[in-house]
């Protein structure tokens, strides 16, 4: 539940609560399936629940939130085009995103929304103008796993019917 400072809800705590809500619901849209269709191609790009989830390591928690908000070597070290990832069993490419998700939970545990990041990538990485606060990472950060959730729904929809939430 939000932290409320002098009845106001605290901005910093609302972020993460959202960035762990839409991480929850990725893996979510995983749940009972097995490497035949997590390796599945679901979009005529060819993309599959796994590769996805390679991106969303990569591309998202790696950049994003290690690399760029944390300034960690390593995971400047893995900056790379999430897509491009090799992908052999789905269950890995999970794992890999749930102990990514929580080293960028470690990293990120006392992170000043106002400071700038930690870090950013040559134009030959990315060639856009870096972010001023760290806020405006966290806020693409969820901004990109929330819009991949929604992806998935539709992936997972497409393989078995499962929908992730429906009101009647």
């Amino acid at each position: 539940m939000p932290h409320k400072l002098g009845g106001m809800i605290d901005e910093r705590t609302l972020l993460f609560a959202h960035l762990d809500a839409q991480r929850a619901h990725v893996l979510a849209t995983t749940d009972d399936l097995g490497d035949d269709h997590l390796l599945q191609p679901v979009a005529p790009s060819g993309w599959s629940i796994a590769r996805m989830i390679n991106h969303l390591t990569y591309d998202d928690e790696i950049f994003w939130g290690a690399a760029v908000l944390g300034g960690d070597e390593e995971a400047i070290g893995l900056v790379q085009d999430g897509w491009q990832v090799p992908v052999t069993r789905g269950a890995d490419a999970i794992a890999t995103y749930r102990r990514w998700t929580m080293r960028v939970d470690d990293l990120l545990a006392d992170l000043d929304l106002d400071s700038a990041p930690k870090w950013w990538p040559g134009s030959d990485v990315f060639p856009f103008p870096a972010f001023e606060t760290s806020r405006e990472v966290v806020l693409r950060l969820l901004t990109e796993t929330a819009t991949h959730a929604g992806h998935l729904d539709l992936a997972r929809e497409h393989i078995d019917g499962h929908q992730h939430l429906v009101v009647e």
